[in-house]
């Protein structure tokens, strides 16, 4: 189900899934979904919640996974993964194709007023906190601290927003 506020602006270029499996995606007042966004209901059963005034660039894609929630006020950077779901592999007796999903890592969470520079990916269990700025091209699989300026992969932080 995809319940998009009145006031939000969705690109009718962008792609956004319908959940056979009962996902809910919500899109909050004054969000903007830019064009060849791609919001896939793909492994696993959580929500999307996208708050308000988040801006979503081109190229972006979500994965629902185990839950993504976007706070208010968020701007996140053109090409952009948020995969909050990973595949299973480690069996070699059955191809990796086979094998399904690993447990949730608790899915992905993005704080108010976050800046995600382009090409950042974030990883399931990852939790941007408020304020945080990320580099662009940097991975997220973990946490940060409020108002951390981070960059890189590993991730490390490298400044703090005053």
């Amino acid at each position: 189900m995809i319940i998009a506020h009145e006031d939000s602006y969705i690109s009718q270029f962008a792609d956004i899934e319908d959940s056979v499996r009962g996902s809910i995606i919500s899109i909050g007042d004054g969000s903007y979904i830019d064009s060849f966004v791609k919001i896939k209901a793909a492994g696993g059963v959580g929500n999307v919640s996208i708050g308000k005034s988040t801006f979503i660039n081109s190229g972006t894609v979500i994965y629902i996974g185990n839950g993504v929630k976007l706070g208010d006020n968020v701007s996140i950077g053109a090409n952009c993964v948020i995969a909050p779901t990973s595949h299973e592999y480690r069996s070699a007796d059955r191809l990796h194709q086979h094998q399904g999903f690993m447990p949730s890592k608790g899915g992905i969470i993005i704080e108010d007023d976050v800046w995600i520079g382009a090409g950042v990916v974030l990883l399931d269990g990852s939790r941007v906190a408020k304020g945080s700025v990320i580099g662009a091209a940097s991975l997220v699989r973990g946490l940060t601290v409020p108002f951390g300026v981070y960059v890189g992969n590993p991730l490390r932080q490298i400044g703090n927003r005053r």
